[in-house]
């Protein structure tokens, strides 16, 4: 018998609220400046903490599509998961040494909490050897990156070095090479990919705020543009997500998700950066140079992940080849254009808009050309 598909719970929509207080916390390490620059620690934690929240998000979405029956035990451990981020979120500093302990810590105890709740499915499957193959090796990527993690914390005391970065290293190897390797484990991919959507959509929920600046002082022709620009970025990066997810994406398809979901903490890790990137551009404090390899670097990242998931479209191999030529020409036109207009950033952004609807309408005849060919 087919397995039924699986609905997204109402816990799990009340457990990614925290995380859009953790997305806000992440990005404002960026807004401190040295002398017009983001410095190389400030963008090191940075870094590590939003891959690092955006991994615990994905260690949970992925342990609910496999086992979660909206139980006491699963609402237990998603607002244990929830009271612990938020001291994660209370250490995200930028002088954050005094924080630096509570913030380990409790990253920790999340790792062990969903390790635990994969140790006590595996008591529960004695006799599914698929399944027991990936609860072990989620196991060993949750119990070892909760070690490393642990182990940070000392080293830091020692000798200043932030060593929690091999932890996450650790825990996306470890998923890829050993949990991964059952491709006939029971994911719904229906539900992961219905998850990992929704933490896209309140991702540019943040993106939508952050550009409410763009609609502050004079209202005169300036202001008018530049808001604009700003909300014709947005909308044109959300349309490509659509898009993609609702056209292209075979979200009945089969296999372990877990590389779809590893493709989506860069994606996110992307979005993030672009949010960062809108908000420096009418910064005048921030040096050109840097807030145009941000602003440049951010696209190239999204976009990169975003074509990455035509891994699971309907499409054949032949399709998505020619598609990502056209794509990757756009993208050199965008970053030679944006380098040769540096100096202006009326005509920065207006690359920008360009640049990201040239890509929603080349994704929206794949789209086209996809659905004429099934």
């Amino acid at each position: 018998m087919e397995k039924a598909e699986k609905k997204v719970e109402y816990l799990e929509l009340i457990y990614d609220l925290i995380f859009v207080y953790i997305i806000g916390r992440n990005n404002s390490l960026l807004h401190h400046l040295e002398n017009g620059f983001v410095s190389g620690q400030v963008l090191a934690a940075y870094v590590l903490c939003s891959l690092a929240i955006i991994q615990i998000w994905n260690y949970s979405t992925f342990y609910t599509n496999l086992f979660g029956r909206n139980s006491l035990r699963d609402h237990i451990s998603m607002f244990l998961n929830m009271y612990l981020l938020y001291y994660m979120g209370e250490g995200t500093r930028v002088h954050r040494e005094s924080f630096q302990m509570q913030y380990h810590l409790a990253w920790a105890m999340i790792l062990v909490n969903i390790g635990v709740q994969y140790w006590i499915e595996l008591r529960n499957h004695p006799d599914d050897q698929a399944a027991a193959q990936v609860i072990k090796g989620m196991m060993t990527a949750l119990f070892g990156e909760a070690v490393l993690v642990l182990a940070a914390i000392p080293i830091f005391q020692t000798t200043g070095v932030q060593a929690a970065g091999v932890a996450i290293l650790f825990g996306i190897l470890t998923t890829r090479f050993f949990a991964d390797r059952k491709r006939n484990v029971r994911v719904d991919f229906p539900h992961l990919s219905e998850r990992a959507m929704l933490y896209v959509v309140f991702t540019f929920g943040e993106m939508v705020i952050s550009i409410a600046s763009y609609f502050e002082g004079v209202f005169d022709g300036s202001s008018v543009y530049f808001s604009t620009m700003s909300f014709l970025i947005v909308v044109a990066l959300f349309l490509c997500y659509e898009i993609l997810y609702d056209r292209i994406i075979d979200r009945e398809g089969s296999g372990s998700g877990l590389n779809y979901m590893l493709i989506h903490i860069f994606l996110i890790f992307g979005m993030n950066l672009i949010t960062t990137s809108l908000e420096f551009m009418r910064n005048t404090e921030v040096l050109l140079i840097q807030k145009l390899l941000l602003l440049i670097g951010a696209f190239l990242l999204f976009f990169l992940c975003l074509f990455f998931l035509l891994l699971y479209a309907k499409a054949g191999r032949k399709q998505r080849r020619g598609f990502l030529l056209q794509a990757a020409g756009i993208s050199a036109a965008f970053v030679g254009l944006m380098l040769l207009f540096r100096e202006n950033m009326r005509l920065n952004i207006l690359v920008s808009v360009l640049y990201v609807c040239a890509q929603v309408l080349l994704i929206a005849r794949f789209g086209r050309k996809q659905k004429n060919t099934m």
